[in-house]
């Protein structure tokens, strides 16, 4: 029930068009994945995010674990009937989330991670086991393997252990994915880490790569110089099999996304859209001052925008730019109205979703380079 079929490859680049098809629909690809963290995209409605246009949404295996619990939400068919989403669900494997967690919450070993709830400091534990039983219960369609994550400046000796961990992780997941998906309901992704050293990207990338994965993840190197990140995963690239469909894990910035889609990457997710929209910041197009103001984006609540009569953005086609101000938005902000975060979120998203389809339409047509001269200097 799952399929990954390249559609069009990009003559000048490794950007390349293509449909995933899952039990609940098709993603279609390059495509941005926004994060429904507890099964909801904040301030937006299910209605709202399909108006957008996107294909998919991912869930958090770690906060649905802890509320409402993944017995409940099996219960209530799945996390996609559960939240009225009628289209594919990815779930993370919750190892991100579990890893992140402050020193004295967590404590890993070979087996797995016991970890305390940040709700009510209540001990659990995961395993790849726990992890897949999980996914299971949740019902995504394409769901991960549980890896382990690391800090960004962990040295060789402590990420090559951490790499052994993963890939025996990755051999359990994926067993015991197998012997729960007798149905074909779900794909699995395999995940390559290897922190900042490309000896062990290619390590993990060869590894995964002769696992009979659906799909595979590529961890992000969060917070490395975007240079270097560029340098690892191209080099991942080169041991990972051409036809499988490859996702980006925690990408979103705007030059990230050109960067990745030339390499031929095919989906990425990430909370940075959305996050920001909460805080304020709104995304601008190139055509309207994007790119020369703080990376495709300003800030509304800023006293500019007092008594701005203009859109959020003059050339965006969203609800929220045909309908609103720069000045009302502003307003809704400085008086705490929840309006303020659902018109905000909207429009970013909206941002992401059109880029996204620009993207597909310029590597259809061979001219990925020149749509990148355009958004990115």
């Amino acid at each position: 029930m799952f399929n990954f079929q390249i559609q069009h490859k990009d003559k000048h680049t490794k950007a390349r068009t293509g449909i995933i098809s899952t039990p609940h629909g098709k993603i279609h690809t390059p495509s941005f994945i926004p994060v429904a963290t507890q099964a909801t995209i904040k301030a937006l409605t299910p209605q709202q995010i399909n108006e957008i246009g996107f294909d998919s949404v991912l869930c958090n295996t770690y906060h649905l674990f802890l509320r409402p619990g993944a017995d409940l939400v099996y219960k209530m068919g799945g996390v996609a009937k559960f939240m009225s989403w009628h289209k594919p669900t990815f779930t993370d494997s919750g190892g991100f989330q579990v890893f992140s967690l402050k020193k004295g919450l967590c404590e890993v070993d070979d087996e797995g991670v016991t970890f305390k709830s940040f709700i009510d400091q209540s001990q659990h534990r995961f395993t790849p086991e726990i992890s897949m039983r999980v996914q299971k219960k949740l019902g995504a369609d394409l769901v991960f393997a549980f890896d382990q994550c690391l800090d960004i400046n962990a040295d060789y000796e402590t990420t090559k252990r951490s790499l052994e961990r993963t890939h025996a992780w990755a051999e359990r997941s994926l067993k015991e994915f197998k012997k729960l998906n007798k149905d074909k309901k779900q794909a699995i992704y395999g995940i390559v880490q290897g922190g900042r050293f490309p000896k062990l990207r290619e390590e993990s990338a060869k590894f995964i790569a002769q696992l009979n994965f659906d799909a595979i993840g590529i961890g992000s190197i969060f917070g490395d110089p975007k240079e270097e990140s560029k340098k690892l995963v191209q080099h991942a690239l080169r041991f990972l099999p051409e036809n499988k469909t490859k996702h980006l894990l925690g990408i979103g910035a705007v030059e990230d996304l050109f960067t990745y889609v030339e390499l031929g990457m095919d989906t990425f997710d990430c909370v940075l859209p959305t996050r920001l929209a909460r805080v304020g910041y709104i995304y601008l197009l190139p055509e309207s001052g994007g790119r020369h103001e703080n990376k495709f984006r300003y800030r509304i609540t800023n006293l500019q925008y007092v008594l701005d009569k203009s859109p959020l953005d003059k050339n965006c086609g969203c609800y929220v730019c045909q309908n609103f101000t720069r000045s009302y938005l502003r307003y809704l902000f400085k008086a705490d109205e929840l309006l303020a975060y659902t018109l905000a979120t909207y429009h970013n998203l909206y941002f992401f979703s059109k880029l996204m389809e620009e993207i597909r339409a310029a590597i259809e047509k061979d001219q990925f380079k020149q749509l990148k001269k355009k958004w990115v200097k």
